[in-house]
Parts: C-alpha cells; sequence; structure tokens
C-alpha cells in the first residue's frame, strides 16, 4: 500500500438508509486521521494526504506500543473535554507547531477513533468487504487500550436510531452508514452520513487576502455555484493557507458577482451552514 492513500469520504442525506445490508457507526466530530504503523515507525496521515506526525504525537506513540507492524488504521483524532467531544480543541492542536502539540496533548490528551483497517501485518484489506475489515479491525484492537479504540457499530437500524437522538450531548454529529459487502470506497463518497447540524460539504476554489493568512475562500457549491465566505476563523485560515501553500501558484478571477479571488487548486473539503448557502457571502463552519 503506498503512502498516502486516498480516503473514503460521505455524502450527506437527510436520514438513515432502510432495508438489509447496512451497518451504521456514530460520526465522532474530529479530524480524519490514516495511522500507519510501519517496521520501526508511526506515521499520521490527514485527509488532504499531508504527514501530520507532529500534531498527533501522542497518538503515533501509542500506535508505536499498542500495534502490529504493517497495520493502518482509519478514523477521526477527538479529544474529550468536560465529558463531550470539543472540535475546537481539536482544531488547535491540528493548527499548532510540534512544540505547542506537545503542550497541548500534555493538557488534553488526544484519543484515536477507527472506524475502518485498511491493511493488517502489510496485508492491504481496502477491496475487502466491510464486514471483514470491521472483524479486522476488532481484532487488531482486541488487547489495545486506550486512547486508540474502535468506533462502536451495528446493523440495526433502530439502534442506529437511539444513538443518533441520544448521543448529542456527547458530541456525536451524527450516524455514518455503510453497506456490510461495499469495499473501501478510497477517495469516493459511497458512504452517508446523517448529521445533526444544519451544513453542508464545499469545495474550496480560490481565496482572499494574502496567501500565508487568507482571510475568506471561495467555494464550489453542489450546484455549482461559486461563493464568497465570511470572513474565516484562525484555525480555518490556517488550514487554507497549508493547502494553498502545497497546491502551488494560482490565477485570478471573478466570481458571477464580480468578486476578484485567487483560485487555487481543489481537494480541500470546508463546511458550510446550510442556511448561509443562498446568500451572497456563507459561514464556513469547518475544514473536513
Amino acid at each position: 500500500m503506498e503512502y498516502p492513500i486516498d480516503v473514503a469520504l460521505a455524502r450527506a442525506v437527510p436520514r438513515l438508509p432502510e432495508g438489509s445490508g447496512w451497518w451504521f457507526e456514530p460520526k465522532f466530530d474530529g479530524h480524519r486521521l490514516v495511522l500507519w504503523r510501519d517496521a520501526d515507525s508511526v506515521r499520521c496521515q490527514a485527509r488532504s494526504g499531508r504527514t501530520v506526525t507532529a500534531a498527533w504525537m501522542d497518538l503515533a506513540v501509542a500506535g508505536m506500543d499498542a500495534l502490529r507492524p504493517g497495520t493502518v488504521l482509519d478514523g477521526e483524532a477527538v479529544m474529550w473535554i468536560g465529558g463531550r467531544l470539543d472540535f475546537s480543541a481539536v482544531q488547535a492542536r491540528a493548527a499548532s507547531t510540534p512544540r505547542r502539540a506537545a503542550d497541548l496533548a500534555r493538557q488534553y490528551p488526544a484519543h484515536f477513533a477507527v472506524f475502518d483497517c485498511l491493511a493488517l501485518e502489510g496485508e492491504d484489506l481496502r477491496a475487502r468487504p466491510y464486514v471483514e475489515r470491521r472483524a479486522a479491525l476488532l481484532d487488531v484492537l482486541a488487547d489495545v487500550p486506550p486512547p486508540i479504540q474502535a468506533v462502536p457499530a451495528t446493523d440495526d437500524r433502530d439502534v442506529a436510531l437511539a444513538w443518533y437522538e441520544q448521543l448529542p450531548a456527547q458530541g456525536i454529529e451524527g450516524i455514518v452508514a455503510k453497506r456490510a459487502t461495499s469495499p473501501y470506497p478510497g477517495g469516493r463518497r459511497s458512504w452517508v452520513k446523517v448529521r445533526h447540524a444544519d451544513t453542508e460539504d464545499a469545495v474550496v476554489v480560490g481565496y482572499l487576502g494574502p496567501p500565508t493568512r487568507p482571510s475568506k475562500v471561495v467555494v464550489r457549491l453542489g450546484d455549482g455555484a461559486r461563493v464568497v465566505s465570511q470572513t474565516l476563523s484562525a484555525p480555518v485560515s490556517a488550514a487554507v493557507a497549508r493547502h494553498i501553500a502545497a497546491s502551488g501558484p494560482g490565477r485570478r478571477a471573478r466570481t458571477p458577482d464580480g468578486v476578484a479571488y485567487v483560485t487555487t487548486g481543489q481537494g480541500l473539503v470546508v463546511e458550510v451552514l446550510a442556511g448561509t448557502t443562498r446568500h451572497v457571502v456563507l459561514t464556513v463552519v469547518r475544514v473536513r
């Protein structure tokens, strides 16, 4: 398996799918992370493909101690503060320098909520059905203590609905549904998700302001419209700046409303408040 991989994605739907053959998992509110346990090291990969081991060194150390060489796990880096998931703390860690990340790790240790096993002892499992990868995940984590743990999963839709209704207080943002027979859909939106938050995904196509500290982004919505965001929060601006640096120089362009911006390479997805997409300016909640 070559590093990095294209991670599997989920598309938003209004309700949980019905019928047989579906498995359901709580959707943890964190940063997507692929943890690679090699023969003598551990690497942490972000959704974008960047190496982010320095930001999540506590998880890397835990993986080095507990996982078999040749294991690759997909999940979410999360933080529990005050009995619930805290995404702002996750954002602060992800955007911090290595030294600052180490300080934050001592104060707020990270946890790795794992939902897929992509490789085991060097064998690529991505072509296998979900239920087989799930069994491999439970096997590899059977004796592994926190902070690395498998997310719950069920094939009972009623149980999933109970999770959806009862777990928001803990910071669980919804439910992800996956076909029991499906292989790992790297780079595709074959999984489906139902979220509590009234948000939708949008692709960043450009930015306003300096490339090292963009003030706003231009996103492409599902209907193809290009819309300018409101002023970005510091963690989102930092994440967009990293994407701009990796994408290389862009070109000057204008939105249909005449707003000038600089284009950037596609591949960065953000969550935007669904209620704001009908207006000229929308609100970016976070980077996915």
